[in-house]
């Protein structure tokens, strides 16, 4: 209720209204609920600062390379570069198109040079449909080992890394001292296409979904890590020096 003005010029006169005195009564009552709660509790930092996390440590080292199953154990019908009574393969599946099996190809050089006879290295093919080129190279490498061995093999499998995008298989087989006509009836009758096919089915199996695919297998236990991708040096010897452990 407003206040009335007098007419004499004395103060207003409030209404004698008995609900003004309860809606006083009721803002009174809300006021000083609202301070109540607005006053921090004893417990209750001072300063509306954040709340206390708990504070990081990054030393902590990076966690392990996960283990793999269902990794083929390497035979006789892996192109294994190194010595091959070694403890622990370093395997690759791998694709001749592909840019990062390109970029970590010296890197896996440089591993066998740095473990000399501690480790070998595995190439196992992975063709990815959509490159084009992947598919019959591998199948060109794979006459290349069978006219030429292991050696030669390695010999081609650089020369298509070291200048990925030149697919002149002629020179290449040359290079790597096959015969060229021998090389072609092989390689026209797509004679090892299963067999590619089959090594990249087996590395589905194994989780492989892109190159390169890589895994750190110890040929004495049977345990192996995964290090896929064209990790850097360091990721790849972590998981050699596990595995040389176990």
């Amino acid at each position: 209720m407003t206040p009335q003005s007098s007419s004499n010029g004395n103060p207003p006169v409030v209404s004698s209204n008995p609900w003004f005195a309860i809606s006083m009564g009721l803002v009174g009552l809300i006021v000083g609920y609202g301070l109540a709660t607005a006053v921090p509790s004893p417990s209750a930092p001072l300063g509306g600062g954040p709340a206390q996390v708990a504070p990081t440590n990054n030393n902590q080292p990076p966690p392990p390379p996960p283990l793999a199953e269902d990794v083929p154990p390497v035979d006789a019908s892996d192109h294994v570069r190194g010595d091959i009574d070694a403890l622990v393969s370093v395997i690759e599946y791998s694709d001749f198109e592909c840019p990062f099996c390109s970029r970590v190809h010296p890197t896996l050089k440089q591993l066998l040079d740095e473990y000399d006879g501690k480790i070998n290295w595995v190439y196992r093919h992975f063709p990815l449909s959509f490159h084009q080129n992947a598919m019959p190279t591998a199948i060109a490498s794979e006459c290349v080992a069978e006219l030429g061995g292991n050696d030669a093999f390695w010999t081609f499998a650089d020369a298509i890394f070291g200048s990925q995008g030149d697919w002149d298989y002629d020179k290449h087989v040359k290079n790597a001292g096959v015969d060229v006509a021998a090389f072609r009836i092989c390689f026209d009758a797509k004679k090892y296409q299963a067999d590619v096919q089959a090594e990249m089915d087996a590395g589905s199996a194994a989780g492989v979904s892109g190159t390169p695919g890589n895994f750190v297998l110890n040929n004495k236990t049977g345990k192996a890590v995964s290090v896929s991708g064209a990790q850097p040096l360091e990721n790849f010897k972590k998981a050699i020096d596990q595995m040389l452990e176990n």
